[in-house]
C-alpha cells in the first residue's frame, strides 16, 4: 500500500468524529503492553500556545543531550509533522509500520477507534521504540477525556483557557478550565500560565501545589523586535533571545522556562535553545519586502493576543489580512477582534473542508461590509491583498487549515 493510500485509510477514522473518553486508548495501551510508561511525560493543555511551549522545551531537552519525542497538532503539510523523536518527523516507512501494528491491535479488540485516538496509540508505541527519555505530549482536545490523558505525566502545563470548543468542553472559561486540569495526576508537577480567576479556581480545585509563572516572573520584563523578529526577556540578572515573536510568546515562554528549571538545565543551554526554537505558523514570518504574515489565530482569544503584537509595531491601515473561519468557530467575534488591528479583509474559502466556510458565506455573515471582500480562490486573494499599493503587511490567518493551503498552493510557486 502506498504512503498516500495509507494516510486515506488512517484519516477515514475522522468519520468517527470526535469521542471524548479514554476507553478506547486504554484497551489499545494494555494490548500493546502500555509503552506510555516508558519515558517521563510532559503534558501540554491550553486553549492556545501548547505547540510554542512544547517546541521550545522539546528544542532545549534535545541541546541538553536528552533522547526527546514530541507529540502535536494539526499538522500543517504533512501528517509526519505530528510524531518527532529528537527533532525529526517520523518517517514515511514507520507511519505504515506503526499504523498497521495498530490497526491489527484494533482489529482484534473489535472497537472502532477515532483518528486520533489511532494516532496517537501509533505515536505511543514508536516512542517507546526509539528509546525516547522525554516525551512533551500536547493535548487534543480539552485534557480530561483527550487520548493523550491515558498517562501519569511527571508534569502538567496548562498555558491558559478561552471560549473555544465549547459543544465539547464547556459552556464557561470554569468549565473548560476544569476539563483542561483533568490531566493533573496525583504526583504531577504542575505549571499554569493565567491568573484568570475561574481558571484558577479550577486548578485549585485539583491541587493547591502549583507555580502560576505570571505571579512568579512577575518582575520580569521582555520587548519586541520588529527588524529581527525576536523576543527579548529578562529576568533578574539573565536576559533571553527567544526566536518565536510576539507578545502572546512570553507567557509560553515563562511555562517552558519553568518546565525546564525544574528538570534542572543548565542556564546556558536554556539560552542556547530558546534562541534556536521554530515553530511555523505562528507569527511567522514569510517575506519581509512586503511583509508576508503567516500565524495560527483561530478563535477570538488567539486573535486577540495576535493583534496585541500587531499594534505594537504597526499601524492598522497598513494591514490587509485574507481570512478563513471553520464554521464551528464564531466568525463574527473572530473578525470583530481582528478589526481592532487590520483595516482591510479579504475573506477566502476552506469549503473542501467539512467543517470550512465558502468566501461568500463569511462575507455574507457581517451587515457592514466595508473593507471587506471575498474570493473563492485562495491565489486570487492573496494577489488582490499583494496590489492593495497602500498596504505593507498581508496577514494570514483564521485557520490552520488555511495556513496549510497557503502554503501548498501559492508559496510552493512564490518562494
Amino acid at each position: 500500500m502506498s504512503i498516500e493510500k495509507l494516510l486515506d485509510e488512517l484519516y477515514s477514522y475522522s468519520l468517527h468524529g470526535i469521542k471524548l473518553g479514554l476507553q478506547n486508548i486504554e484497551k489499545i495501551c494494555a494490548a500493546m503492553g502500555n509503552p506510555e510508561k516508558d519515558y517521563k511525560i510532559i503534558h501540554v493543555a491550553g486553549t492556545n500556545g501548547k505547540g510554542s511551549t512544547s517546541t521550545t522545551i522539546e528544542r532545549v531537552l534535545i541541546q541538553y543531550g536528552k533522547q526527546v519525542g514530541k507529540y502535536t497538532s494539526p499538522h500543517i503539510l504533512k501528517f509526519n509533522e505530528r510524531i518527532c523523536a529528537n527533532g525529526e518527523e517520523i518517517s514515511d516507512s514507520d507511519i505504515a509500520h506503526y499504523y498497521l501494528y495498530v490497526k491489527n491491535i484494533i482489529e482484534k479488540l473489535g472497537i472502532t477507534p477515532t483518528f486520533f485516538e489511532v494516532t496517537t496509540a501509533m505515536m505511543f508505541k514508536y516512542f517507546s521504540d526509539k528509546k525516547m527519555e522525554y516525551v512533551v505530549l500536547e493535548v487534543g482536545m480539552g485534557g480530561k477525556y483527550d487520548a493523550t490523558n491515558v498517562v501519569d505525566a511527571d508534569i502538567c502545563v496548562i498555558t491558559n483557557v478561552s471560549l473555544d470548543h465549547t459543544e465539547f468542553l464547556g459552556k464557561t472559561i470554569y468549565e473548560i478550565a476544569c476539563e483542561k486540569a483533568g490531566i493533573i495526576k496525583k504526583n504531577s508537577r504542575v505549571i499554569v500560565g493565567s491568573s484568570e480567576p475561574d481558571f484558577i479556581r479550577a486548578i485549585e480545585e485539583k491541587t493547591s501545589d502549583y507555580t502560576n509563572v505570571i505571579l512568579k516572573y512577575k518582575d520580569a520584563t521582555h520587548k519586541l523586535d520588529f527588524e529581527n523578529f525576536k523576543t527579548y526577556i529578562e529576568i533578574g540578572n539573565e536576559s533571553y533571545e527567544y526566536s518565536l515573536f510576539g507578545e502572546y510568546q512570553y507567557k509560553n515562554f515563562l511555562c517552558a522556562l519553568e518546565v525546564l528549571k525544574i528538570l534542572e538545565v543548565p542556564e546556558d543551554i536554556i539560552k542556547s535553545g530558546v534562541s534556536q526554537t521554530v515553530w511555523q505558523c505562528r507569527f511567522e514570518i514569510i517575506k519581509k519586502e512586503k511583509l508576508l504574515i503567516l500565524d495560527g489565530a483561530h478563535n477570538e482569544d488567539g486573535v486577540k493576543t495576535l493583534c496585541e503584537t500587531l499594534k505594537i509595531g504597526f499601524k492598522k491601515e497598513d494591514i490587509v489580512s485574507i481570512v478563513s473561519i471553520l464554521k464551528d468557530k464564531d466568525s463574527i467575534g473572530i473578525v470583530k477582534k481582528l478589526e481592532t488591528c487590520v483595516s482591510d479583509i479579504i475573506f477566502t474559502s476552506l469549503s473542501e473542508n467539512k467543517r470550512g466556510q465558502s468566501a461568500k458565506e463569511l462575507y455574507e455573515q457581517f451587515e457592514n461590509k466595508d473593507n471587506k471582500q471575498y474570493y473563492e480562490d485562495i491565489k486570487v486573494a492573496y494577489e488582490t491583498a499583494k496590489n492593495l499599493n497602500d498596504k505593507k503587511v498581508i496577514l494570514i490567518c483564521g485557520s490552520f487549515y488555511l495556513l496549510s493551503k497557503f502554503k501548498e498552493e501559492v508559496l510552493k510557486n512564490e518562494i
